[in-house]
């Protein structure tokens, strides 16, 4: 629905803004209304960004890196930091700079650009060499169907994992059993209580690695321990649980066969005792005494709830129903805060190892994502939400995390971004999957948005889609203007490090710069930064943090006042006279984006689960720009016999009898058959010789359909129905209600109604103008 189709808007430094000038003044930056705010894909990759082999140079007072937008002075060796004007001097190696003999970062079209660091798992030795590691947790209470479906593709997955990769099996259900996978006389399983807390030290001395465990492992003398010294590992426990893809794809293949599902005796009338949270702590503390600080993901597979221990979501009898939205408001969820605390401390355990915990959930019931989402997001896990493991939506979504080649998610580790500003700039925080490092500087606000108080954050799972939200101020001091006279420009800088997946350390450089403008004097100017999209998703994932952090709040009232304080600020209009408003070009798709943001599925809890809620809201955080555009707004296309496929309204009034709608909402993407179709394809015209563009024409919508799911992740659902059939409602509950039965007597042959009394579109439109041109 963006005004320019197919350009890629974020370009080479993958940033987007809501404002792309800014007011000069924290006065004037509040009658902007909308927050000024950068969406940043840290890691997306671009043909353009060149590599360089040697260290960047770093400004000695605020360490931010030279960029091309530092001045310089050839005669002098000298250049000049533009955050903090501080003169540097270049190292002996720089010698040779002049104007004609520049280095890659001085050029001015590298405003974005990769240094290597080096390998950071590489010894001088080159004996130990860990690129990452997967340890699986796989729940075992659930039906045999299921749980051939979940070996099977487990079995898939090792098979895809690069031959050096380790690996590591945790199962669990009423106990946890963890697999020494190094033992392959027979198979030999550790088993913790699912009933209490594990703390790391606990999991250590049991599995007989660490300190404790030491001086009973064979071969870890004097003679031993001199000979694992090369390793960075301080014990054997990397070689009895976790093992190369390629050494123990034969053992996990027949662990798997022989694995049963848990076999402790469920009562009638009760759920399984499955104890998530002990499962999860375990793999946790394995991973922290083998492999701190090293790339690895816990793979969590769970079909149901947690009912066991810390992390328990749910009483174990059959009566007593999942927490849901309205439990949640009223406090009457007992478990939720004591789950949520638990997975807390989990998520600062696995932040402080550097490893991520990814969440595979599929049951028909819920299994607990809402309160696992602090851990998840903390980590920059990812989590993948279906009704069964045997769905596509898991299937294809498993293996993509597993694929490589140009397929691949590009998974990356150990990541860190900090971020630069110019002086009166201020960071209020990011909303994404990463975590803050409470690293004070003068660039901290005092306000915090998500995670906060400082200039550095850690990611310690991040891929090519990753996106962040940075959320900035302005400093509150009105003698800020004197400098800004003297220098218009304003730059941000955003450092990211990161372990690729090759196992190189990277750091990428994004060096971007905007004008601060006199929004008093020319609001003109400020008009024209506006990205309408941009802040339609800033505003979608402020109230979804809202909706989450704040008691009583009321999202759609909080994004009415605000549509209607832009709306009076940016229109053209007489007062009191509704008739005459007019909204620039710049502003003119925004209601209509939070429009849509009102009625989806962010704002409207009803009718979803509390993890759904969870599941949507951290993909709304973690995906690029356009791609939570399609989140809030779908797009919809429409196929037709006399026309070429094009974009339709997003309007109950777009259905017709002999059209095929194709509706992209990015969780599930809809193909709509109109009713006359619908009886051509039930009574085979489309078999018929003559008939080969009715074949054509039922064809067309599959196959774009398949090119959206091919690119996405986590795969979405795909839904094909008939007007009037019961999945139609898949594309109802999207369209803008311009026909519902109050006028169903106004309505075309062949289309349709909605059964609904919100309020349409353009009754929304005229409510709008007529309170924005209130005096």
């Amino acid at each position: 629905m963006s005004e320019i189709p197919n350009t890629d808007q974020e370009g080479i430094d993958s940033v987007r803004m809501t404002w792309n000038n800014w007011p000069r003044t924290k006065v004037e930056a509040s009658k902007c209304v909308i927050p000024l705010a950068a969406s940043i894909s840290p890691i997306r990759p671009h043909s353009e960004i060149p590599t360089l082999p040697y260290p960047p140079l770093r400004c000695k007072t605020c360490t931010s890196i030279m960029n091309c937008f530092s001045r310089v002075d050839f005669t002098a060796k000298i250049w000049i930091c533009p955050f903090c004007y501080q003169r540097n001097h270049f190292p002996p190696h720089y010698s040779m700079i002049s104007e004609t003999n520049l280095p890659a970062e001085l050029y001015s079209q590298y405003t974005t650009i990769e240094y290597t660091l080096g390998d950071k798992n590489h010894n001088a030795a080159g004996e130990f060499d860990v690129k990452s590691a997967f340890v699986f947790v796989l729940d075992t209470c659930m039906i045999e169907e299921e749980f051939e479906y979940v070996k099977s593709e487990f079995k898939r997955a090792i098979g895809l994992l690069p031959e050096n990769a380790m690996v590591g099996f945790v199962s669990f259900g009423t106990q946890v059993q963890v697999h020494e996978l190094g033992f392959s006389d027979m198979s030999k399983v550790y088993v913790f209580r699912g009933t209490k807390e594990i703390s790391k030290d606990q999991v250590m001395e049991q599995l007989g690695i660490g300190v404790a465990g030491r001086r009973n492992v064979p071969g870890a003398g004097v003679g031993g321990y001199q000979q694992q010294k090369g390793m960075h590992m301080q014990n054997s426990g990397v070689t009895r649980f976790l093992l190369p893809a390629s050494d123990c794809e034969f053992t996990l293949n027949s662990l798997l066969d022989e694995l049963q599902t848990d076999q402790w005796p469920v009562a009638p009338g009760t759920r399984a005792s499955r104890c998530t949270g002990v499962a999860l702590s375990v793999a946790a503390g394995l991973l922290g005494a083998c492999l701190p600080g090293t790339g690895a993901r816990i793979v969590a597979l769970v079909g149901g709830p947690c009912t066991e221990g810390p992390g328990t979501i749910i009483s174990k009898d059959l009566s007593d129903p999942v927490r849901s939205h309205k439990d949640l408001d009223k406090d009457a969820a007992p478990y939720f805060k004591k789950a949520v605390k638990f997975y807390d401390s989990l998520a600062k355990q696995l932040v402080s190892q550097g490893h991520v915990l990814d969440l595979f959930a599929s049951a028909l019931d819920q299994v607990g994502v809402a309160e696992m989402k602090v851990a998840v997001e903390r980590t920059g896990g990812l989590v993948v939400l279906s009704e069964s493991f045997g769905h596509s939506v898991f299937k294809d979504s498993f293996k993509r995390v597993f694929e490589n080649g140009e397929h691949s998610l590009g998974l990356c580790f150990n990541g860190t971004l900090e971020i630069n500003c110019s002086k009166d700039i201020k960071i209020q925080g990011i909303i994404g999957p990463c975590t803050s490092m409470e690293k004070k500087g003068p660039s901290v606000a005092d306000t915090v948005i998500g995670e906060g108080n400082t200039t550095a954050w850690k990611m310690c799972g991040l891929d090519k889609s990753t996106c962040l939200t940075v959320f900035f101020d302005l400093s509150s001091s009105e003698k800020s203007s004197n400098p800004g006279a003297v220098n218009p420009q304003l730059y941000l800088q955003f450092l990211t490090t990161y372990q690729n997946p090759e196992g190189l350390m990277l750091l990428r450089v994004t060096t971007i710069t905007r004008s601060w403008v006199d929004s008093a004097a020319n609001s003109e100017e400020l008009v024209q930064g506006f990205d309408q999209e941009t802040a339609a998703v800033v505003m979608a994932r402020l109230t979804s943090l809202k909706m989450e952090a704040e008691e009583g709040f009321d999202a759609t009232r909080w994004l009415d006042r605000n549509l209607i304080r832009v709306c009076s600020r940016f229109g053209e209009y007489r007062k009191d006279d509704p008739t005459s408003f007019t909204l620039n070009s710049f502003f003119s798709f925004f209601p209509q984006f939070l429009f849509n943001l009102r009625r989806s599925q962010f704002v409207q809890v009803f009718n979803n689960s509390p993890d759904e809620t969870a599941y949507f809201r951290m993909s709304l955080n973690r995906e690029n720009i356009t791609n939570a555009a399609v989140m809030i707004q779908p797009s919809l296309i429409s196929y037709s016999f006399n026309s070429l496929p094009q974009p339709a309204l997003l309007d109950v009034a777009s259905i017709g009898a002999d059209r095929i709608l194709l509706l992209d909402s990015y969780f599930s993407v809809v193909i709509f058959h109109g009713m006359t179709i619908a009886q051509w394809r039930n009574l085979g015209y489309q078999n018929q010789p003559e008939h080969q563009a009715f074949a054509q024409l039922l064809q067309a919508p599959k196959e774009d359909a398949q090119m959206i799911i091919h690119d996405r992740f986590p795969v979405p659902r795909l839904v094909v129905c008939d007007q009037h059939g019961s999945q139609a409602r898949f594309l109802l509950a999207k369209l803008n209600p311009s026909a519902t039965y109050n006028n169903a007597n106004e309505m075309a042959a062949g289309s349709d109604i909605i059964f609904t009394d919100d309020v349409s579109l353009q009754v929304f439109f005229e409510h709008l103008q007529r309170l924005a041109v209130q005096s």
